[in-house]
């Protein structure tokens, strides 16, 4: 039986793969690669001609039962585009498949596209949270950025140049102005750090339609930090559907918000009044 290889290739810069990698995809059986064609311009700059087999999203269960009969006769790799496989790409699942099949599975470590913004954003490394890329749907963005806009950690995200603003601009309603870093065409020949507050690079990239690959990292809630008005209705409205007193909720969310009693107090009850009103 062979090894399932989790390959990470690079995200721009061909030299950035590992000489380890190089061998092993010169060596196995199979590469199982989420486009082809484009695996193909690197498999061909290093002199590669191992045979390879599409696996992405949209085929990627009916392929699952065809690598694992390849993984019975030999070891296989599997690659994403760009960077480490089975982050925000195709890959999950086999490895689930090849756990419960008892196939040994090694990752290969590289390029990576989150760590190496981070890394470089100059932000708090020490504890962050990557959520891959923000919901493209308004409501759906909210409601993610609602969900952690109390964690202390560094926030770490994938956008698309096309919905940058519209992320931006959700972030800063959402989070207030905090500190963070854009990285775009990260190892590539216009690789691009923007670091400033969300308003000044919601501002600059209002001016300046970013192009290429984009990571946003955003500083973490810090003591002292006073929410924004929609997150301020977001925990009162959590905490009135838990039933708890007004008392309660106003002292709660004062000694967290850096929002006066008399500002919550005010909110909470014209939130109830719109939540009576409603029913």
């Amino acid at each position: 039986m062979g090894t399932l290889f989790l390959v990470a290739t690079p995200i721009g810069n061909l030299g950035d793969i590992t000489y380890r990698a190089v061998q092993l995809l010169s060596q196995v059986k199979l590469i199982a690669a989420e486009d082809t064609r484009h695996t193909r311009k690197l498999l061909n700059h290093y002199g590669i001609h191992t045979r390879m087999l599409s696996y992405y999203e949209h085929n990627k269960l009916s392929r699952g039962e065809e690598i694992l009969t390849a993984l019975e006769s030999g070891d296989v790799a599997l690659v994403s585009d760009a960077g480490t496989p089975a982050l925000n790409d195709p890959g999950y699942e086999l490895v689930q498949l090849a756990i419960r099949r008892g196939i040994p599975i090694s990752p290969v470590p590289g390029p990576n596209a989150p760590l190496t913004g981070l890394i470089a954003s100059g932000l708090p490394t020490d504890s962050f949270l990557y959520l891959g890329y923000l919901p493209r749907k308004v409501n759906q963005r909210r409601r993610l950025i609602q969900q952690i806009a109390n964690l202390p950690y560094t926030l770490v995200f994938l956008e698309a140049p096309h919905r940058l603003i519209g992320g931006l601009q959700s972030l800063l309603t959402g989070l207030g102005d905090r500190e963070m870093t854009v990285a775009r065409e990260l190892t590539k020949i216009h690789e691009e750090f923007f670091r400033g507050k969300i308003s000044v690079t919601l501002a600059y990239f209002s001016e300046h339609t970013p192009r290429g690959e984009l990571v946003l990292i955003i500083a973490g809630c810090s003591d002292g930090e006073v929410w924004t008005e929609e997150r301020l209705s977001f925990e009162i409205q959590k905490r009135i559907a838990d039933d708890s007193p007004a008392s309660q909720i106003a002292d709660e969310i004062a000694s967290l918000s850096g929002c006066t009693p008399r500002v919550v107090y005010r909110r909470i009850n014209q939130l109830k009044s719109q939540r009576e009103i409603r029913n």
